[in-house]
């Protein structure tokens, strides 16, 4: 199965490569804080920070320290997190990525596995509102491989993390049915028990162009192009019916940071329509990959989605 995540340009993913390096020193000193390197400047919760050298050696287990205990709610798996961050090697000056200098907080579902195993693990059980510095020995990062060329084999790996918010991601889309009178459109099913629901496309001439429809209709706020959103969906080829991806085969929501992704009418489609509910999503090919063929999505094809917005971080 084909996934959409491929679709999204992505400055970080945590499981595959770090992305970005920076030109931003930390102070090489050999000052340490409770085992982990000190922040030598930006301490604060929002500021970008700067860590000196570790000294001696790293840990052998996870090391979390709490640098400013936030108000907020705990986290919990399952989770949908906004984070800032800033990532560094044990034995380096030169943070290998951060955050802040993009503009733009790092989306994760807690505990999913989409990320090194240090986040899943060191990030639950905070509050939001904290700032937290994790030191994560190779076996919870990257390993005896690494990820080259930013990050060494066998790396230990110190992070300062930022969490910005956190939110419970419900099993699926709510609201009132909304009628599906249009017998040339596909008709999508109505369950709410977190199961994916049916989708049925018609034989016939499919649109040229976009359509958006409400299948259950939310009273949540209204997405914007700005948001990430947590969705639930199904999508399928208009030509034979034939899905082509869904998380429910999974069992993990993706999350979909709308200014990253590059299906136009996937993007198009859920901008303005509200939070929590489940809608009908027919791209044409102007709006889905045109005159090209694409991770095995023939060219010129019509795309269907039934997607569920479970909500926006």
């Amino acid at each position: 199965m084909r996934r959409l995540a491929g679709l999204l340009v992505v400055p970080l993913l945590l499981l595959s490569t770090a992305a970005c390096g920076s030109d931003d020193k930390g102070s090489d000193s050999a000052s340490m804080k409770n085992g982990l390197p000190a922040i030598t400047a930006g301490e604060k919760f929002g500021e970008k920070p700067t860590l000196s050298k570790g000294e001696g050696a790293p840990p052998k287990e996870l090391k979390v320290n709490v640098i400013s205990e936030g108000k907020g709610p705990v986290t919990k798996k399952g989770d949908a997190l906004k984070v800032n961050y800033l990532g560094q090697a044990w034995d380096s000056t030169t943070p290998f990525d951060n955050s802040f200098d993009r503009g733009q907080p790092f989306d994760l579902t807690l505990g999913e596995g989409r990320v090194i195993k240090g986040w899943d693990q060191g990030l639950e059980g905070q509050k939001v509102g904290s700032r937290i510095e994790l030191g994560i020995p190779p076996e919870l990062a990257y390993g005896e491989a690494g990820s080259p060329p930013s990050i060494k084999p066998n790396a230990t790996l110190v992070f300062v993390v930022d969490i910005l918010k956190a939110v419970t991601i419900p099993k699926s889309a709510t609201g009132t049915e909304v009628a599906q009178e249009n017998k040339d459109l596909p008709k999508v099913g109505t369950n709410t028990d977190g199961k994916a629901p049916s989708l049925t496309v018609p034989k016939t001439d499919p649109p040229t162009k976009l359509v958006s429809n409400y299948v259950l209709e939310s009273k949540g706020e209204a997405v914007k192009a700005t948001d990430t959103v947590v969705v639930n969906y199904v999508a399928a080829l208009w030509k034979d019916g034939k899905v082509f991806d869904s998380t429910y085969t999974t069992g993990k929501p993706a999350n979909f940071p709308l200014a990253n992704l590059t299906l136009k009418g996937l993007k198009d489609g859920l901008v303005g329509k509200k939070v929590g509910s489940r809608v009908l999503i027919v791209a044409p090919p102007s709006e889905g990959f045109g005159d090209k063929e694409q991770q095995g999505i023939p060219k010129n094809s019509t795309l269907v989605f039934a997607v569920d917005i479970l909500t926006k971080v």
